[in-house]
């Protein structure tokens, strides 16, 4: 294998393993981090900018890889139906071994160009499933904080009530207390008119008051 299929086979398992931790069933905590530093870093973004040129040069192989397979597939067949070298063993050897780097070049390139496309839309959708779930836990302790908000409220509100209702009983009973007062009073001085007037005509003098 060439220098440029190697360096092709290697980016396809570098691809495969990031895929597998892009997957991989992580706490919410790490992944958020892994994402925030992976859509954040400068160091990432260059590696990303060199990233997308090399998928430029690969595309260039694939669409050669792929114009070398259809060339070889159809010298094998004129060779087998022109009768030519098919009786050689090392002849059809060859054609078979052509055909076999002709496919696998294909589908390295292809695969690795493909794999690229599959990453990135994963990685957005990973992106904004963090979002998504960082917008719903602040929504939820939002919430809560205005339903323990709600719930303050109506304990106040009770203590308001029960105020009133108590301060109502107390009113209510200074007012008894004053009609109860009023009624002494009259009563009092009721009492001593009379006891005036049966001293006048009994003829008998009384310093008793009520008070």
């Amino acid at each position: 294998m060439t220098i440029y299929y190697t360096l092709t086979f290697m980016l396809l398992a570098a691809e495969m393993g990031t895929f597998c931790v892009f997957v991989a069933p992580l706490p919410f905590q790490i992944r958020r981090k892994l994402f925030h530093f992976l859509s954040e870093s400068p160091l990432i973004a260059k590696i990303a900018y060199g990233l997308k040129i090399s998928f430029i040069f690969i595309a260039i192989l694939f669409v050669d890889a792929l114009q070398r397979m259809f060339r070889v597939t159809a010298e094998v067949e004129v060779a087998k139906s022109g009768g030519q070298g098919v009786q050689d063993v090392r002849t059809e050897t060859s054609f078979a071994a052509r055909k076999f780097y002709a496919q696998r070049n294909t589908y390295l390139t292809g695969f690795c160009l493909f794999l690229s496309l599959v990453l990135t839309r994963t990685f957005y959708i990973i992106q904004d499933l963090i979002h998504t779930q960082e917008e719903y836990a602040k929504l939820k302790k939002n919430t809560a904080d205005s339903s323990r908000s709600d719930l303050v409220a109506g304990d106040q509100q009770k203590e308001i009530e029960q105020l009133k209702r108590k301060l109502a009983t107390k009113e209510q009973e200074a007012r008894d207390f004053e009609t109860l007062k009023k009624q002494a009073s009259q009563q009092a001085a009721e009492y001593d008119r009379l006891a005036e007037q049966y001293n006048k005509e009994t003829g008998k003098v009384s310093d008793k008051r009520v008070d």
